[in-house]
């Protein structure tokens, strides 16, 4: 309770609360001078925002040289450790853990209905996500699409980046944060083939034919998950 009332002021101060969006959003490391220059604060107010941020284990910072000589800077990073407040207490986590080393026990079975159920949630979400855009789906354009991907992603959670090809015949997709990350680390082939049948779902939603590969993996060790998206 005292972890979740600490959170809960710091992210009461509406600059810092933009602060910490802006961070979630650059998917990159952010100097103190940056968060100055972009919320037009003085730099020791930038510097107060964060390190308040850092205390509360929301961020997390380290000293490196810019290669442009001087003084090395210092570097602030999203935390990769687990943020929650519910009232009262949750533990979706555990559930999922649980959930998971059930379905391992029904073998190949347990696996094929996991990621058919993947498939047919990440389709739904799609699917609504299209109705509350348009009447007509047959009227979207490919950067339709791509908005309506985006949208769809952040409401998951993923941090999303996405980008067409020149010709706009194959995309790149990119997810700056895995949703089921700590479950993902115990039981990564499961829960990643899953969370690609889920990405298949959504753009089996858009596009007719699709062919998802996977590039880079968050679990693996990557800074992001990547696909290359053939439609």
């Amino acid at each position: 309770m005292e972890s979740t009332l600490k959170i809960t002021n710091v992210l009461s101060d509406p600059t810092r609360f933009y602060i910490y969006q802006y961070i979630t959003n650059r998917h990159q490391e952010v100097t103190v001078q940056e968060i100055a220059d972009e919320f037009s604060i003085h730099p020791n107010v930038a510097r107060l925002h964060l390190s308040k941020l850092e205390d509360v284990r929301m961020l997390y910072s380290e000293t490196k040289k810019t290669g442009k000589g001087g003084r090395p800077s210092r570097l602030y990073r999203l935390s990769n450790e687990v943020i929650q407040l519910s009232f009262p207490f949750r533990d979706y986590q555990l559930l999922s853990s649980i959930l998971l080393k059930t379905m391992n026990s029904l073998g190949s079975e347990g696996s094929k209905a996991l990621y058919e159920s993947g498939k047919q949630f990440g389709r739904e979400m799609m699917e609504q996500e299209i109705v509350r855009f348009t009447n007509n789906s047959e009227t979207l354009t490919n950067d339709d699409k791509l908005r309506l991907l985006q949208n769809a992603s952040l409401m998951t959670g993923q941090m999303p980046a996405l980008e067409w090809n020149e010709d706009q015949t194959s995309l790149y997709f990119e997810i700056f944060n895995c949703p089921y990350k700590e479950v993902a680390i115990e039981h990564k082939e499961k829960v990643c083939s899953m969370h690609q049948h889920f990405f298949v779902g959504m753009f089996e939603a858009l596009f007719q034919d699709v062919q998802l590969v996977e590039k880079q993996n968050i679990i693996s060790g990557c800074r992001q998950c990547a696909y290359k998206v053939s439609v």
